[in-house]
């Protein structure tokens, strides 16, 4: 990713290098976009008072997290009328959902075995497999079914021996970094193929609610255990995305084993993990039970809570509906997957329309030295012929990319006309 990435931020200049003078504008990475929205208040109070009141939180704690963060990361993630998640057992807190990727990873595979992950993907599965000397395979999603897994590729994976044992676990990422929300039906799909074939799951929930509409978020546990527990989850997530609180780097990770207790030695294996990662804050655990279980605290706690997600969600959506209003119709751009959640979208490229153009690579190079605007091209995650769009700036950002985008495309465009075929109305080399 770095290397496709690496020579399109190079053609990023500072307006008062550019004789146009246009400012930078960054669509590519949502976290350092949002300050215009502040991080959830209780999450702040509740820092403030461990730091009064509770002075153990300066002290190191146990190196899985602490016994109050973690009975609140059981209760937040045990489903109702089914066995409850032990906080000793089952949750190990990380310094962020990629450390609750890299302990489970870690604790799943061996060198020389494979991981399942989803293409397009989040790059950090592959750079983590890579390090642990383990192979990664991927599966496609399906652009055609708003980006589902495709589980006739994954059937046919599984039909070639040689990948199928080497094979140890799968990943989904739900929803998607991509503005993907899988359906409670399709997640029992996954789940059928899982079990079929005994392959554990990591779900990486770390978007978990951020859900626009009628799209709703089915955490996979819940879905497991409506399935029988037939298939073993290790369910990843944290504070940075739902909360806006990526600096503080702080997640967990939870073990939903099958009936047949397929976990325990991978449960042992990550509780050995984390001794060797020493722990996350103290002090900042201390936020976990207030927002994940507001109703432990106050009545107040609890409509802090609900009301600054609600707000959040409904922020998220409006700037994502901002973002399409200007390029959903815009020739050389194929926008019908429109996000249901997250905080990206995913646009296709029409490539055979637009001119000196050939890959999305080219695309964002382009983009970025004409209108100095910076998004990320799907090659890099798997997904070439179309470009990712954070959609988490102001909506007066955003209007302003989605315009300089719209004119860059109107340049390059190629438009049929009388039979002849010409260039974008403003490219002065027109074909006659």
């Amino acid at each position: 990713m770095k290397q496709i990435i690496k020579p399109i931020i190079e053609e990023i200049k500072p307006a008062f290098q550019r004789s146009d003078n246009k400012q930078p504008i960054s669509l590519a990475s949502a976290d350092g976009a949002i300050t215009h929205i502040p991080a959830c208040p209780q999450a702040m109070k509740a820092i403030a008072r461990a730091a009064l009141r509770k002075p153990h939180t300066t002290q190191y704690t146990l190196s899985s997290g602490s016994l109050e963060a973690r009975r609140a990361i059981a209760i937040h993630h045990s489903v109702p009328g089914h066995p409850p998640v032990r906080l000793e057992k089952d949750v190990i807190v990380t310094d962020g959902c990629s450390g609750a990727l890299a302990v489970s990873l870690g604790s799943l595979l061996d060198p020389g075995t494979s991981l399942l992950v989803p293409r397009p993907g989040f790059p950090l599965y592959e750079e983590i497999t890579d390090s642990l000397g383990a192979n990664v395979v991927e599966y496609d999603l399906d652009p055609e079914l708003d980006w589902e897994c495709d589980l006739g590729h994954l059937e046919s994976i599984m039909a070639n021996s040689s990948s199928k044992s080497k094979i140890r676990a799968m990943v989904i990422n739900n929803p998607s970094s991509h503005g993907a929300v899988f359906s409670e039906d399709h997640l029992l799909k996954i789940l059928d193929f899982a079990c079929k074939h005994q392959l554990p799951i990591v779900s990486d929930e770390v978007y978990g609610d951020l859900t626009f509409g009628p799209h709703t978020f089915h955490p996979l546990a819940n879905v497991a255990a409506k399935h029988g527990h037939n298939v073993p989850v290790i369910t990843t997530s944290g504070i940075s995305k739902q909360f806006l609180l990526p600096g503080w780097r702080l997640g967990w990770m939870v073990f939903h084993d099958n009936r047949w207790g397929s976990l325990e030695q991978v449960r042992t294996g990550a509780h050995k993990l984390a001794v060797l990662r020493h722990g996350v804050s103290h002090l900042q655990q201390s936020a976990i039970r207030e927002l994940l279980v507001p109703s432990s605290s106050s009545v107040s706690a609890k409509r802090s809570v609900s009301g600054w997600k609600k707000q959040f969600r409904s922020t998220l959506e409006r700037q994502s509906l901002v973002l399409y209003s200007y390029i959903y119709q815009c020739d050389g751009l194929d926008a019908r997957w429109i996000p249901e959640g997250s905080m990206y979208a995913l646009v296709g490229l029409d490539l055979d329309r637009l001119s000196d153009i050939r890959t999305d690579v080219e695309f964002c190079k382009a983009l970025v030295r004409e209108e100095n605007v910076f998004c990320v091209p799907g090659s890099s995650f798997g997904a070439p012929g179309t470009i990712r769009l954070a959609f988490a700036s102001p909506e007066s950002t955003l209007e302003e990319a989605a315009q300089r985008i719209v004119r860059f495309c109107q340049r390059h465009v190629i438009v049929e006309r009388d039979k002849r075929v010409v260039r974008g109305p403003h490219n002065k080399n027109k074909n006659k």
